[in-house]
Protein backbone atom coordinates (compact mmCIF):
# COMPACT_ATOMS: atom_id res chain seq x y z
CA UNK A 1 0.00 0.00 0.00
CA UNK A 2 2.83 2.38 0.90
CA UNK A 3 4.64 1.53 -2.34
CA UNK A 4 1.45 2.13 -4.34
CA UNK A 5 0.92 5.53 -2.69
CA UNK A 6 4.54 6.51 -3.36
CA UNK A 7 4.22 5.48 -6.99
CA UNK A 8 1.00 7.47 -7.36
CA UNK A 9 2.57 10.57 -5.84
CA UNK A 10 5.58 10.27 -8.14
CA UNK A 11 3.32 9.94 -11.16
CA UNK A 12 1.32 12.98 -10.09
CA UNK A 13 4.50 15.01 -9.63
CA UNK A 14 5.85 13.92 -13.02
CA UNK A 15 2.58 14.88 -14.70
CA UNK A 16 2.66 18.29 -13.05
CA UNK A 17 6.24 18.92 -14.14
CA UNK A 18 5.44 17.79 -17.67
CA UNK A 19 2.46 20.11 -17.79
CA UNK A 20 4.60 23.03 -16.65
CA UNK A 21 7.17 22.25 -19.29
CA UNK A 22 4.67 22.19 -22.14
CA UNK A 23 2.50 25.15 -21.18
CA UNK A 24 5.09 27.75 -22.21
CA UNK A 25 7.69 29.34 -19.98
CA UNK A 26 8.98 32.87 -19.54
CA UNK A 27 12.20 31.87 -21.31
CA UNK A 28 10.18 31.36 -24.51
CA UNK A 29 9.27 35.05 -24.56
CA UNK A 30 11.65 37.84 -25.53
CA UNK A 31 11.46 40.90 -23.29
CA UNK A 32 11.45 44.11 -25.31
CA UNK A 33 12.45 47.38 -23.67
CA UNK A 34 10.64 50.29 -25.28
CA UNK A 35 9.13 53.71 -24.56
CA UNK A 36 5.56 54.59 -23.60
CA UNK A 37 5.53 58.22 -24.73
CA UNK A 38 7.51 58.68 -27.96
CA UNK A 39 4.98 59.03 -30.78
CA UNK A 40 4.98 57.91 -33.51
CA UNK A 41 7.91 55.53 -32.99
CA UNK A 42 7.27 53.85 -29.64
CA UNK A 43 4.39 54.56 -27.31
CA UNK A 44 1.55 53.03 -25.33
CA UNK A 45 -2.09 53.49 -26.29
CA UNK A 46 -5.05 51.94 -24.48
CA UNK A 47 -2.67 49.63 -22.65
CA UNK A 48 -0.95 48.40 -25.82
CA UNK A 49 2.57 49.20 -26.95
CA UNK A 50 2.51 50.43 -30.52
CA UNK A 51 4.26 52.86 -32.88
CA UNK A 52 6.34 52.38 -36.01
CA UNK A 53 9.22 50.55 -34.33
CA UNK A 54 7.07 48.28 -32.17
CA UNK A 55 4.57 47.36 -34.88
CA UNK A 56 7.45 46.61 -37.24
CA UNK A 57 9.04 44.41 -34.57
CA UNK A 58 5.73 42.59 -34.07
CA UNK A 59 5.59 41.88 -37.81
CA UNK A 60 9.19 40.63 -37.78
CA UNK A 61 8.42 38.39 -34.78
CA UNK A 62 5.45 36.89 -36.60
CA UNK A 63 7.65 36.08 -39.61
CA UNK A 64 10.28 34.47 -37.38
CA UNK A 65 8.02 32.72 -34.87
CA UNK A 66 9.15 34.83 -31.92
CA UNK A 67 7.10 35.74 -28.83
CA UNK A 68 7.43 39.26 -27.45
CA UNK A 69 6.68 41.00 -24.18
CA UNK A 70 6.93 44.81 -24.24
CA UNK A 71 8.03 46.70 -21.12
CA UNK A 72 8.29 50.49 -20.70
CA UNK A 73 11.54 52.12 -19.64
CA UNK A 74 13.37 55.44 -20.05
CA UNK A 75 15.59 55.81 -23.10
CA UNK A 76 18.53 56.87 -20.93
CA UNK A 77 18.48 53.43 -19.27
CA UNK A 78 17.49 51.27 -22.24
CA UNK A 79 20.84 50.34 -23.76
CA UNK A 80 22.33 49.49 -20.37
CA UNK A 81 19.33 47.26 -19.69
CA UNK A 82 19.85 45.44 -22.99
CA UNK A 83 23.55 45.08 -22.24
CA UNK A 84 22.93 43.54 -18.79
CA UNK A 85 20.23 41.17 -20.03
CA UNK A 86 17.21 42.88 -18.45
CA UNK A 87 15.80 43.11 -21.97
CA UNK A 88 16.50 40.88 -24.97
CA UNK A 89 15.67 43.63 -27.47
CA UNK A 90 15.63 47.43 -27.38
CA UNK A 91 12.99 49.00 -29.64
CA UNK A 92 12.89 52.79 -29.80
CA UNK A 93 14.23 54.36 -33.01
CA UNK A 94 17.75 53.69 -31.71
CA UNK A 95 20.40 55.28 -33.89
CA UNK A 96 23.39 53.01 -34.46
CA UNK A 97 26.23 55.26 -33.38
CA UNK A 98 29.81 54.08 -32.87
CA UNK A 99 29.55 54.88 -29.16
CA UNK A 100 26.43 52.74 -28.75
CA UNK A 101 27.98 49.84 -30.64
CA UNK A 102 30.49 49.58 -27.81
CA UNK A 103 27.63 48.77 -25.42
CA UNK A 104 25.17 46.67 -27.46
CA UNK A 105 24.81 44.85 -30.76
CA UNK A 106 22.34 45.88 -33.43
CA UNK A 107 20.13 44.37 -36.05
CA UNK A 108 20.46 45.44 -39.66
CA UNK A 109 19.08 48.95 -40.34
CA UNK A 110 15.32 49.33 -40.60
CA UNK A 111 15.13 53.14 -40.94
CA UNK A 112 17.33 56.25 -40.84
CA UNK A 113 17.64 58.97 -38.21
CA UNK A 114 16.05 62.39 -38.77
CA UNK A 115 15.75 65.13 -36.15
CA UNK A 116 13.39 68.06 -35.70
CA UNK A 117 13.81 71.24 -33.68
CA UNK A 118 10.45 71.83 -32.00
CA UNK A 119 9.94 75.30 -30.58
CA UNK A 120 7.40 77.69 -29.19
CA UNK A 121 6.22 79.92 -32.03
CA UNK A 122 7.20 83.00 -30.00
CA UNK A 123 10.73 81.77 -29.19
CA UNK A 124 12.41 83.17 -32.29
CA UNK A 125 13.98 79.83 -33.18
CA UNK A 126 14.52 79.13 -36.89
CA UNK A 127 17.50 76.75 -37.03
CA UNK A 128 20.55 75.62 -35.08
CA UNK A 129 22.16 79.05 -35.45
CA UNK A 130 19.33 80.65 -33.47
CA UNK A 131 19.69 78.37 -30.43
CA UNK A 132 22.55 80.26 -28.78
CA UNK A 133 21.66 81.36 -25.25
CA UNK A 134 18.32 79.54 -25.31
CA UNK A 135 17.19 76.68 -23.08
CA UNK A 136 16.83 73.64 -25.33
CA UNK A 137 15.44 70.34 -24.12
CA UNK A 138 16.83 66.96 -25.15
CA UNK A 139 16.39 63.42 -23.89
CA UNK A 140 19.61 62.40 -22.16
CA UNK A 141 21.84 60.06 -24.12
CA UNK A 142 20.04 60.40 -27.46
CA UNK A 143 21.35 61.48 -30.85
CA UNK A 144 19.45 64.73 -30.22
CA UNK A 145 21.58 65.30 -27.12
CA UNK A 146 24.82 64.72 -29.05
CA UNK A 147 23.63 66.77 -32.03
CA UNK A 148 22.84 69.78 -29.85
CA UNK A 149 26.27 69.71 -28.23
CA UNK A 150 28.03 69.51 -31.59
CA UNK A 151 25.89 71.92 -33.62
CA UNK A 152 24.72 74.48 -31.06
CA UNK A 153 27.30 74.50 -28.25
CA UNK A 154 26.17 77.96 -27.13
CA UNK A 155 22.68 76.65 -26.35
CA UNK A 156 21.84 75.75 -22.76
CA UNK A 157 21.06 72.03 -22.91
CA UNK A 158 18.34 70.91 -20.49
CA UNK A 159 18.32 67.12 -20.24
CA UNK A 160 15.24 65.00 -19.51
CA UNK A 161 14.72 61.26 -18.97
CA UNK A 162 12.04 60.93 -21.65
CA UNK A 163 10.09 62.72 -24.39
CA UNK A 164 7.05 63.39 -22.20
CA UNK A 165 9.10 65.38 -19.70
CA UNK A 166 10.77 67.38 -22.48
CA UNK A 167 7.42 68.11 -24.13
CA UNK A 168 5.89 69.20 -20.82
CA UNK A 169 8.74 71.65 -20.27
CA UNK A 170 8.36 72.97 -23.81
CA UNK A 171 4.62 73.51 -23.43
CA UNK A 172 5.02 75.26 -20.08
CA UNK A 173 7.79 77.54 -21.31
CA UNK A 174 10.44 76.03 -19.05
CA UNK A 175 12.49 75.54 -22.24
CA UNK A 176 12.41 77.56 -25.46
CA UNK A 177 12.76 74.60 -27.78
CA UNK A 178 13.58 70.90 -27.87
CA UNK A 179 15.22 68.47 -30.26
CA UNK A 180 13.30 65.24 -30.94
CA UNK A 181 13.17 62.63 -33.66
CA UNK A 182 11.65 64.38 -36.68
CA UNK A 183 8.42 62.38 -36.69
CA UNK A 184 7.99 62.96 -32.96
CA UNK A 185 8.58 66.71 -33.34
CA UNK A 186 5.99 66.87 -36.13
CA UNK A 187 3.46 64.97 -34.04
CA UNK A 188 3.95 67.30 -31.06
CA UNK A 189 3.63 70.41 -33.23
CA UNK A 190 0.48 69.07 -34.85
CA UNK A 191 -1.23 68.27 -31.57
CA UNK A 192 -0.10 71.17 -29.37
CA UNK A 193 -1.16 74.71 -30.19
CA UNK A 194 1.68 77.21 -30.15
CA UNK A 195 4.39 74.72 -31.12
CA UNK A 196 6.11 74.39 -34.50
CA UNK A 197 8.93 72.45 -36.14
CA UNK A 198 11.51 75.16 -36.79
CA UNK A 199 13.81 72.92 -38.80
CA UNK A 200 14.22 69.28 -39.81
CA UNK A 201 17.65 67.67 -39.99
CA UNK A 202 18.14 64.51 -42.06
CA UNK A 203 21.04 62.19 -41.27
CA UNK A 204 22.41 58.95 -42.69
CA UNK A 205 22.59 57.29 -39.26
CA UNK A 206 20.65 53.99 -39.38
CA UNK A 207 18.14 52.84 -36.78
CA UNK A 208 18.38 49.30 -35.46
CA UNK A 209 16.92 47.02 -32.81
CA UNK A 210 19.42 46.66 -29.97
CA UNK A 211 20.48 43.21 -28.73
CA UNK A 212 23.05 42.04 -26.23
CA UNK A 213 26.54 41.95 -27.72
CA UNK A 214 27.33 38.45 -28.90
CA UNK A 215 23.69 37.39 -29.34
CA UNK A 216 24.25 36.56 -32.99
CA UNK A 217 21.36 34.09 -33.11
CA UNK A 218 18.77 36.72 -32.22
CA UNK A 219 20.37 39.34 -34.46
CA UNK A 220 20.26 36.89 -37.38
CA UNK A 221 16.55 36.22 -36.82
CA UNK A 222 15.80 39.94 -36.65
CA UNK A 223 17.79 40.57 -39.82
CA UNK A 224 15.97 37.79 -41.65
CA UNK A 225 12.63 39.22 -40.50
CA UNK A 226 13.59 42.73 -41.61
CA UNK A 227 14.34 41.42 -45.11
CA UNK A 228 10.97 39.69 -45.22
CA UNK A 229 8.87 42.67 -44.07
CA UNK A 230 10.63 44.94 -46.56
CA UNK A 231 10.24 42.51 -49.47
CA UNK A 232 6.52 41.84 -48.96
CA UNK A 233 5.55 45.48 -48.39
CA UNK A 234 4.83 45.20 -44.66
CA UNK A 235 7.51 47.80 -43.87
CA UNK A 236 5.83 50.28 -46.21
CA UNK A 237 2.38 49.67 -44.69
CA UNK A 238 3.69 50.28 -41.16
CA UNK A 239 5.58 53.36 -42.34
CA UNK A 240 2.50 54.82 -44.05
CA UNK A 241 0.44 54.21 -40.91
CA UNK A 242 2.79 56.00 -38.51
CA UNK A 243 5.05 58.25 -40.61
CA UNK A 244 3.06 59.10 -43.75
CA UNK A 245 4.88 62.40 -44.42
CA UNK A 246 8.40 60.97 -44.13
CA UNK A 247 10.20 59.94 -47.33
CA UNK A 248 10.72 56.22 -47.93
CA UNK A 249 14.42 55.37 -48.27
CA UNK A 250 15.21 53.25 -51.33
CA UNK A 251 16.53 50.48 -49.05
CA UNK A 252 13.04 49.83 -47.67
CA UNK A 253 10.90 49.82 -50.78
CA UNK A 254 9.09 46.52 -51.50
CA UNK A 255 11.07 43.96 -53.44
CA UNK A 256 14.44 44.98 -51.98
Amino acid sequence: MKKTLTTALAATLLAALTACGTSGTASDTLRVGTLSDSKPNAYQENGTFTGFDNELLKAIAEKEGLKLEFVATDFSALLGQVANGTFDIGSSAIAQTDARKKTVGFSAPYNYQALGIAARETAGITDENSLAGKRIGVVQGTVSDAWLGSNAPAAQAVRFPNDAAALSALKSGAVDGAVFDQATAEDYAKNNQGLEVAKSIVTTIPHGFAVKKGDDELATKLNDGIKKVVADGTWLKVHDRFEPTAPVPADFKPGQ
